[in-house]
C-alpha cells in the first residue's frame, strides 16, 4: 500500500501510526533538505514562535549522517512552511 501522506517527524516508522497526525495539534511542513515533505508538531510554539523560530532537527540522511542536525526556519510571509537552510554536525 503506497500510503501519500506526510511523515510526522519524531514518529516511528513502524509505529502505529507515522503519518496520522494528532487531533488539535499544530505542525508545519519542512520543505527542502533530508527532512523534505515531514511534518513537525509545533502544538506548545506561540504563532510568533511559528513564524520566527526554527528548529535544528536530528536526520541521519543530512550532510553529516547519523547525529547530524538540519536547520528548518519559518518561510518569510508563510509560517506553515519551514524552509531548509542547511546541516550542522
Amino acid at each position: 500500500m503506497n500510503d501519500a501522506r506526510p511523515w510526522i517527524y519524531g514518529t516511528d516508522h513502524d509505529g502505529p501510526a507515522p503519518r496520522t497526525p494528532t487531533p488539535g495539534h499544530v505542525y508545519v511542513q519542512l520543505v527542502g533538505g533530508p527532512l523534505d515533505g515531514q511534518l513537525l508538531d509545533v502544538t506548545g510554539y506561540t504563532s510568533e514562535e511559528r513564524a520566527q523560530g526554527g528548529a535544528l532537527l536530528m536526520s541521519n540522511h543530512g550532510a553529516y549522517g547519523p547525529g547530524g542536525r538540519s536547520d528548518y526556519e519559518p518561510r518569510p510571509g508563510d509560517p506553515g512552511r519551514w524552509d531548509w537552510q542547511g546541516d550542522t554536525p
